[in-house]
């Protein structure tokens, strides 16, 4: 199984979902994540995932690729301009959306702030864990 979170800058959403398959999927399950765009990687969405246990400051921030799409079994939207922007997937690729709100648009003090990217990621969480359990890829017994 191959999994494709696309967003549309591949900073926070997308590479938090990367994140969570990779530390609560299978061995065989592989995962990568990309924007229609790429902003560079947001240093909060980073340390809030690091608070988690979970270290992405490694995965990069990329561009989709018509190799990427091709290499999908699914491809999982994390934001409404991903969703309505996706190009056009190869015949028997599934895709799912998920309507996350973007925490980089969070505003007020840097403590609120983070407390909208430590809630996103425990949603992300939710509905990775949610995901790899329907597809049974889940490393969880």
């Amino acid at each position: 199984m191959n999994i494709l979170f696309l967003c549309t800058g591949n900073s926070c959403r997308s590479q938090m979902a990367e994140g969570w398959a990779r530390a609560l999927g299978a061995d065989d399950l592989q995962v990568q994540s990309a924007g229609i765009e790429a902003h560079g990687k947001n240093p909060r969405a980073i340390a809030v995932m690091q608070e988690a246990g979970v270290d992405i400051a490694a995965q990069p921030s990329t561009r989709v690729t018509g190799d990427m799409l091709h290499a999908a079994d699914l491809v999982v939207t994390v934001c409404g301009h991903a969703d309505e922007h996706c190009p056009v997937l190869p015949p028997g690729t599934r895709k799912e959306h998920w309507p996350l709100e973007d925490p980089a648009r969070a505003s007020g003090s840097e403590e609120q702030v983070m407390a909208v990217f430590r809630a996103s990621r425990d949603v992300i969480r939710q509905r990775v864990d949610d995901l790899l359990q329907r597809l049974g890829a889940s490393a969880k017994p």
